[in-house]
């Protein structure tokens, strides 16, 4: 089947640029969403809410155990191995699933609501109906994160980007109308309100799902005919066998997924009781926590927003060429997106790290964020690195050995911020420098085993490179922003100058140390294929 066998080995690249937009476009829509929120709402409101919502995401994530990457990995290889009648089988099997736990999770999220505050779990009782609106969305999540598993498994990245453009949307629509119109009766049912916005983006966003699902099943009828014909492997093959293949695969997801809000957890108990030790106030350690936890994490999320989509879009990729026995694709497909998220993360880490101060001037007006973002710059690179060979991990059917090294690298967190943050001459950095020896424990765990399996390992050659490139980078932003600002004093102009003047710079750095090849530069998303027409104007690219 066409639609299935790769055209070349990076195509899975092409999932990873829908996704990086879409990705842009709902973190955009989301940051505007909390702006008009906050003004009707206000801080009490929104007080309210994030009471509610760590509720829902716990039974949300619950609910769901890691069955999207399952669906994903199986799907992929049954369609690689021409089994469309298994695939089908399979995913009628885990929305079964899914029809169970999201009935059961929507159910137990309602009648625990005034358990949560009886037990003081929820200190404010006007919290209660937010929990109770947001109960139902359980349901419905789980049944569109196996949607988009299953479309996944086929690498049809554009159902799941669309979906999730239209949820937040939908989302976002409802919350500030819902919250607005509601206020009148008090600031309890404001933030159900809001609270039910999450209904209307799981509701719609499932609509789009259908649409695609619809789409897909005319294409598989067209081209296999109305009856297919199971496989001698799928035709022997029991439900039992395929629901236990399935949590073998989704428990360990799953279990990574909640370890997020663990070690955060652990951080809100740490960081601020060891910078209280450190010397600081209780008020100055709330303010360094809030600067790191709340300022610096975003902009490393936000700059790692293509090596996230490169994790989901390698998964079934390495999946299909696993199940079709093609060892030198499945190594050229991770070569290539190692290759790609140094060559982005690089850069990223240089504008984060030298314009540290003036980024958390120009955004939060908070100058004062500027260490605690500086040393968080280094995560960048590392979970880039951890984001890409977990999601290789996967593909290749080993979901527990990223949940493990994540363990293990949250322990190490555990270690390093109970005894650097304590140190006065840390403080904060020493926060942030135990979350990037987080990522960079789980990445180069990871990284080990992909070698195990596959006989990969770094490409240190073409790193050079890229650390070279990144250096004349940094250089070059530094000198801009300190020559622009001595002349002109205005901020904003030096700042965001200094990083296109540097983007600028650094494409053309590697492009000349031959760290990025011209047909390597070609499959970067986004940017690529723009790059490479003007470096071969200029002569750099033949």
């Amino acid at each position: 089947m066409a639609e299935t066998k790769s055209t070349g080995s990076e195509k899975f690249l092409k999932g990873t640029l829908i996704l990086t937009v879409s990705s842009f476009v709902v973190k955009v829509i989301g940051s505007l969403n909390w702006i008009f929120v906050s003004r009707i709402l206000g801080g009490e409101g929104i007080g309210l809410y994030q009471m509610a919502f760590p509720i829902y995401f716990f039974a949300m994530t619950v609910s769901q155990a890691g069955v999207p990457v399952a669906i994903s990995i199986i799907t992929a290889e049954r369609v690689a191995l021409n089994d469309i009648f298994g695939a089908k089988r399979v995913f009628r099997i885990s929305m079964a699933l899914m029809l169970f736990t999201g009935i059961i999770f929507s159910v137990l999220t309602y009648f625990s609501a005034s358990w949560l505050i009886e037990w003081q779990f929820i200190r404010d009782a006007r919290a209660y109906m937010s929990v109770v609106v947001l109960a139902p969305t359980v349901f419905f999540v789980t049944f569109l994160a196996a949607s988009r598993g299953y479309l996944q498994g086929w690498q049809r990245m554009t159902p799941t980007a669309v979906s999730q453009i239209v949820e937040q949307i939908f989302r976002v629509i409802t919350m500030i109308v819902l919250a607005d119109l509601l206020l009148p009766w008090g600031l309890d049912y404001a933030a159900a309100g809001a609270s039910l916005g999450a209904l209307a983006g799981a509701v719609t966003g499932l609509m789009v799902l259908v649409y695609f699902h619809i789409k897909l099943n005319r294409e598989i009828e067209f081209k296999y005919g109305a009856n297919l014909q199971p496989t001698a492997q799928s035709a022997s093959e029991s439900t039992f066998s395929i629901i236990k293949r399935i949590f073998v695969l989704a428990l360990p997801v799953s279990a990574a997924s909640i370890m997020l809000p663990v070690v955060s957890n652990l951080d809100l108990m740490i960081v601020p009781q060891r910078l209280e030790v450190a010397g600081y106030s209780v008020r100055q350690a709330t303010e360094l926590f809030g600067y790191l936890n709340g300022m610096a994490v975003p902009l490393i999320n936000l700059a790692t927003i293509l090596t996230a989509s490169l994790a989901v879009s390698i998964v079934p990729a390495i999946s299909e060429a696993r199940a079709l026995k093609q060892t030198d694709r499945i190594y050229n497909q991770t070569a290539a997106a190692v290759r790609i998220s140094n060559f982005v993360c690089f850069p990223a880490f240089v504008v984060v790290f030298f314009l540290a101060t003036p980024i958390s001037s120009l955004i939060y007006n908070a100058p004062g964020a500027g260490p605690a973002v500086m040393i968080s710059a280094v995560s960048i690179i590392l979970l880039g690195l951890h984001q890409v060979s977990t999601g290789v991990l996967q593909g290749l059917g080993h979901t527990t050995i990223p949940m493990v090294n994540m363990i293990l690298a949250a322990a190490a967190k555990v270690f390093l911020n109970w005894h650097l943050t304590a140190l006065p001459a840390f403080g904060i950095m020493g926060a942030a420098w135990a979350t990037a020896a987080d990522m960079g424990v789980a990445a180069f765990i990871n990284l080990y085993f992909i070698y195990k399996y596959i006989g990969y390992k770094i490409e240190l050659g073409q790193l050079f490179k890229t650390i070279c490139a990144a250096g004349v980078m940094a250089v070059v932003v530094k000198f801009f922003y300190e020559l622009t600002m001595a002349e002109w004093h205005i901020e904003v102009i030096s700042t965001f100058g200094a990083v296109f003047v540097g983007c600028a710079v650094y494409i053309i750095a590697v492009a000349l140390f031959g760290g990025m090849r011209k047909e390597d530069m070609q499959q970067i998303p986004m940017i690529g294929r723009i790059a490479v027409k003007i470096l071969s104007r200029i002569g750099i690219f033949k």
